[in-house]
């Protein structure tokens, strides 16, 4: 255990997961496996050979009425296939709200092996007291909340009866998980906690053991200083009245990365981004930061006789920040910048309209 994280630290084990695996993990029961993330892994384990129950609130039901009844069972793991995995099988669903707990869903909590808690950060908050003492000890109570010192925090004050790990796929569901990290936070630690993890890495991902207060520093630069960048640009680029299809035309690579970006964050649910600004602590710095790097390099160019000067040695400082990552980061960009599709523009230029190709010069 580590004292001042709450998490328990083991780098160790990181076999593949095999048969044992899913023997430990056979009985597993997700919470808001309806969603985008829930039904990510609930059709993992599902192919994995588990037996899955999808726990969601009645359609129009108000929370709290503690109602739950058995729904036809649906197929979760058909919703995206995977080369070489085990066949699809169906989930069981039943209907109820997991912060008001009726005596059908404790009976099944009771008897999982796995609890997954893919819901919102207050629900699972309020849920963790009652769902671990509805499980039996030594199962597992896992999430996959985006930030984990609060519920990392509830879990040691009312769950040290079960196995608890916390995960957080870095990446929007529909991509999978092949290559891509999850984040994993392990509270209590134990064999179906480290079954989880090799499950997780046999489907392709890459499970990355943090503590909780640091996976939530991270989080605040990966994801809140990210998304807070990108939707600065945009506010910006909103702010300056210029046409997205005029820039499009003219635009060199690095900008038609930021508009891709922009359009992917702005097509997005506005509550996902809404809880990475808003629910982690840290965000409010990250942010703090990104205001404070434009007003510094605005003040590099604010017209001084050494300004050029200071410019090359803040340009020398951040190549020093990438370290021996720059060239790999450099390359990626390359890479990415090779592959941006031509931007077909969806008006008729002009008698005095450059009909010329789209400009490639990085600026």
């Amino acid at each position: 255990m580590t004292r001042g994280d709450h998490t328990t630290t083991d780098h160790g084990d990181r076999r593949t997961a095999d048969h044992g695996d899913t023997g430990l993990l056979r009985r597993c029961v997700v919470v808001g496996g309806a969603g985008a993330v829930g039904g990510l892994f609930a059709g993992h384990l599902l192919r994995s050979g588990a037996e899955v129950l999808v726990v969601d609130p009645a359609p129009g039901a108000a929370t709290g009425e503690g109602a739950t009844r058995s729904a036809p069972a649906v197929n979760v793991a058909s919703q995206e296939s995977t080369a070489g995995a085990p066949p699809a099988g169906e989930a069981r669903v039943l209907r109820g709200d997991i912060t008001d707990i009726g005596p059908e869903l404790a009976e099944e909590l009771g008897r999982a092996d796995l609890v997954l808690l893919a819901v919102p950060e207050q629900v699972a908050l309020a849920a963790v007291k009652q769902v671990a003492a509805a499980m039996r000890p030594g199962a597992l109570l896992a999430d996959t909340l985006s930030v984990k010192g609060p519920i990392a925090d509830e879990i040691l004050a009312h769950a040290g009866n079960v196995e608890a790990a916390g995960l957080n796929p870095m990446f929007a569901p529909s991509l999978g998980f092949a290559g891509r990290p999850v984040a994993a936070v392990v509270v209590h630690d134990g064999p179906r906690t480290r079954a989880l993890l090799r499950l997780v890495e046999s489907w392709g991902g890459r499970a990355v053991r943090l503590g909780a207060h640091e996976h939530d520093r991270l989080a605040a630069a990966t994801q809140a200083l990210t998304h807070a960048a990108v939707l600065s640009f945009g506010l910006a680029l909103a702010g300056l009245g210029v046409r997205v299809a005029e820039l499009a035309a003219v635009a060199p690579p690095p900008h038609a990365t930021m508009l891709a970006l922009l359009a992917r964050i702005a097509s997005g649910t506005p509550e996902v981004y809404w809880d990475v600004q808003s629910a982690n602590p840290q965000a409010a710095a990250a942010r703090a930061a990104l205001a404070d790097g434009v007003r510094t390099l605005a003040g590099l160019l604010d017209g001084r006789a050494d300004g050029e000067a200071e410019f090359a040695a803040a340009l020398g400082g951040l190549r020093d920040l990438l370290g021996p990552d720059l060239g790999f980061y450099r390359d990626t960009c390359a890479g990415m910048f090779g592959a941006l599709p031509t931007y077909e523009p969806p008006y008729q230029p002009g008698p005095t309209t450059s009909t010329s190709s789209p400009v490639t010069t990085e600026r």
